[in-house]
């Protein structure tokens, strides 16, 4: 699996840049794009859950910086997750002039989609630290600590991507199906509100949600300046590396018969 995308990276990596250059072809804003849409969209969660739903963080702050950057920490991770993830059911399908292809490696499609959806996450967070800077000073030295957070997420990314885009091709309502999750998923992870928000009789149910660690300690690492706990990361990156495993293996089954179908 590693071994198939570190030989292709050069092709992954041209792939990614012709994607997101494309997206934005023929925009008067071009690549800008990509900053001004989550700015937008933090100022209207901001706006409606601190605001209209009180929502809060650290003892009840009212504090609407404070608000912004901890929503936005969590809206990062989830933004990185939802696109690939919605993308995915639709990668083999966008490319069927790949599939015949034999010498084509059909396998890095996923990566190439989650390339192109971290180039947008680093965009974003490039905003973030900008606005810490500004508003608070140098960042903690705690958010070093962040690509370990966010590496077993991408392999967790891809394990999903590759199995999405399998069954993708075979049931065409997977989209459809996974759009829905999706949407269940911002609602059901510690991104507008704290877990400590949750009654404690049922704060362990948030925590099957995949993202709730990442988001959690992601905040912690980004705005708390807390230090990853080392057994949730020890556990996060054995689901990501084993979730990574398991959909590959799936994808190389099942790709022989993409062509029957398509």
């Amino acid at each position: 699996m590693f071994v198939c995308m570190w030989r292709n990276r050069s092709l992954i990596r041209a792939l990614a840049v012709r994607e997101v250059l494309g997206r934005y072809k023929g925009a008067m804003l071009g690549v800008l794009w990509s900053f001004f849409n989550p700015m937008l969209m933090l100022a209207v969660y901001t706006f409606v859950f601190s605001e209209i739903f009180k929502a809060r963080w650290s003892a009840g702050s009212e504090s609407k910086t404070e608000f912004a950057l901890v929503l936005f920490a969590g809206l990062m991770v989830f933004n990185l997750f939802a696109e690939c993830i919605n993308r995915a059911p639709g990668l083999i399908l966008a490319n069927v002039n790949y599939v015949k292809k034999v010498v084509f490696p059909l396998e890095i499609l996923p990566g190439v989609a989650t390339a192109s959806a971290l180039f947008h996450g680093l965009i974003s967070l490039g905003v973030w630290f900008a606005a810490y800077l500004a508003l608070f000073g140098i960042p903690h030295a705690t958010a070093l600590y962040l690509p370990l957070v966010i590496t077993p997420l991408l392999f967790f990314i891809l394990g999903l991507s590759w199995v999405l885009a399998s069954l993708g091709v075979f049931l065409r309502d997977v989209a459809q199906f996974i759009g829905i999750v999706t949407t269940v998923l911002m609602f059901l992870s510690p991104i507008f509100y704290p877990a400590t928000a949750l009654p404690e009789n049922y704060r362990h149910l948030l925590y099957l949600n995949p993202l709730t660690p990442v988001i959690e300690m992601t905040r912690d690492v980004l705005y708390w300046g807390k230090a990853p706990d080392v057994m949730m990361l020890c556990i996060i990156w054995g689901v990501g590396c084993l979730t990574a495993w398991l959909g590959f293996a799936w994808f190389q089954k099942t790709r022989k018969g993409f062509a029957d179908v398509i």
